[in-house]
């Protein structure tokens, strides 16, 4: 794949982990125990469930297309279990990204 196009797409992965994750925590687990709902984390939980795997499955397919050491790949998985860590991982993607488009 394209590394322009696989970091493109890691990132919007991020990203939206990083929403689900705050989703989880902020809205869904409060519902569960306040409001009695435990739906809610089962849906957000699962659809968290999927981002997370997905963010872990492109993190080392950036990993092995950029040459990136293991240390990037514990960054990636650390950042992605700390509330809002992906946003600001984001910044380090992204600035990645436009260095390969003006390349």
């Amino acid at each position: 794949m394209q590394s322009i196009k696989l970091l493109s797409w890691f990132r919007k992965i991020a990203l939206a982990e990083g929403v689900s994750y705050l989703v989880l925590l902020g809205i869904a687990m409060p519902l569960k125990y306040m409001a009695d709902l435990p739906q809610a984390v089962r849906i957000v939980g699962s659809l968290h469930g999927a981002l997370f795997v997905a963010f872990l499955i492109l993190a080392f397919l950036v990993k092995e297309d950029r040459n990136k050491s293991f240390i990037w790949l514990l960054k990636a998985f650390l950042v992605s279990i700390i509330p809002f860590g992906t946003f600001v991982f984001d910044k380090e993607l992204k600035a990645e990204q436009e260095k390969l488009q003006h390349a």
